[in-house]
C-alpha cells in the first residue's frame, strides 16, 4: 500500500525562527530525522511506496534523499577505498516528490496528491513527525475486513496533568492523571478509501472535514491504542526522544528488533 506523508508545515514551535531553519520532519533524532523514522516504520512492515507532501522547507528533504548515505545508520566495510555494505536503508523504496503548497491544510495536500495513487482502493496517510510501535498489520486487517471509508488510531491525550473532579461544595473529590482518563485524541496512521476525497472541500482539512463527515455517516474507524506513542510538536518533545534513542530506549525502532 501507498503512504502518504504530510511534511509540509511550518512547524512553528519547533522552530526558532531564524532564516533557512530546518523544517520539523527533519529534526534529527539519533542519526536521522524524525521523517525517516517514520518511513523506516512503515517499511518494516512491507509498504515502501512513498508520496511526500511538500511545503515549507521542501528543499531540506529533497537534498537528504538526493545525498543520502547509507553509512550513516549501517554497518559496512571500507576495502581499497571501496565501501562494501552490509546493509541498506532506502534502495528499495520509491519516494514521490510532491510539492503541495507553503499554506495548504493537511486535507489540501492529500487532495493534491491523489494522482500519485493510482486509483489504489486504499492507501495508508500519516504526519510525518509522529512514532509508534503500534501493530500496523493488525490495524489495516481490521480496516480491510470493514466497509469503513477511513480509520484513525486513537490514543490517550499525552501529558502530565491531572483532572480534578470538584463536588459541589468546592470540595475536591477526585485527581485523576488525563492518560488515565476515558478520552482519545487523534494519533495520525490513517488507513484511508478513496472515499475520503469525497468530503474533502478545496483547502479543506482531513480531520475535520474528511473524517468527521465519515464519522457522522457511521464509516470511521478507531483504533485505540495504548502502547507507545510519541508526538514531537515541541523542541523538549523531540530533544527527549534523541536522549532516549542515545541511550537505546527506541520502542519506536521495530526494525531493529529483527536485524
Amino acid at each position: 500500500m501507498k503512504v502518504v506523508l504530510f511534511c509540509g508545515g511550518y512547524g512553528t514551535r519547533m522552530r526558532t525562527g531564524a532564516p533557512g531553519d530546518v523544517p520539523k520532519p527533519m529534526q534529527l533524532v539519533g542519526p536521522r530525522p524524525l521523517l525517516w523514522h517514520v518511513m523506516r516504520y512503515y517499511a518494516h512492515f512491507g509498504h515502501k511506496e512513498f508520496v511526500l507532501c511538500l511545503g515549507y522547507g521542501a528543499e531540506h528533504i529533497k537534498s537528504f534523499f538526493l545525498t543520502y548515505e547509507e553509512t550513516a545508520s549501517n554497518d559496512f566495510v571500507l576495502r581499497g577505498g571501496d565501501i562494501v555494505l552490509l546493509g541498506n536503508d532506502i534502495s528499495d523504496w520509491t519516494v514521490s516528490f510532491v510539492h503541495t503548497g507553503i499554506e495548504s491544510s493537511i486535507g489540501e495536500r492529500l487532495r493534491r496528491v491523489r494522482d500519485h495513487l493510482d486509483g489504489d482502493e486504499m492507501f495508508l496517510a500519516n504526519y510525518a513527525d509522529v512514532l509508534t510501535d503500534a501493530p500496523l498489520p493488525e490495524i489495516i486487517d481490521r480496516f480491510a475486513r470493514s466497509d469503513a471509508g477511513g480509520s484513525l488510531m486513537a490514543v490517550p491525550p499525552p501529558g502530565t496533568f491531572h483532572c480534578v473532579g470538584i463536588t459541589p461544595d468546592g470540595l475536591v473529590d477526585q485527581i485523576t492523571a488525563v492518560t488515565e482518563m476515558p478520552l482519545w485524541v487523534n494519533g495520525g496512521y490513517f488507513v484511508l478509501r478513496q472515499e475520503v476525497f469525497d468530503h474533502i472541500p478545496e483547502n479543506g482539512d482531513l480531520l475535520v472535514d474528511g473524517c468527521r463527515e465519515l464519522a457522522k455517516r457511521g464509516r470511521l474507524l478507531a483504533y485505540p491504542y495504548r502502547g507507545y506513542w510519541r508526538p514531537t510538536d515541541t523542541v523538549n518533545q523531540r530533544l527527549e526522544l534523541d536522549r532516549a534513542y542515545s541511550r537505546g530506549d527506541r520502542p519506536w525502532a521495530l526494525w531493529e528488533r529483527t536485524a
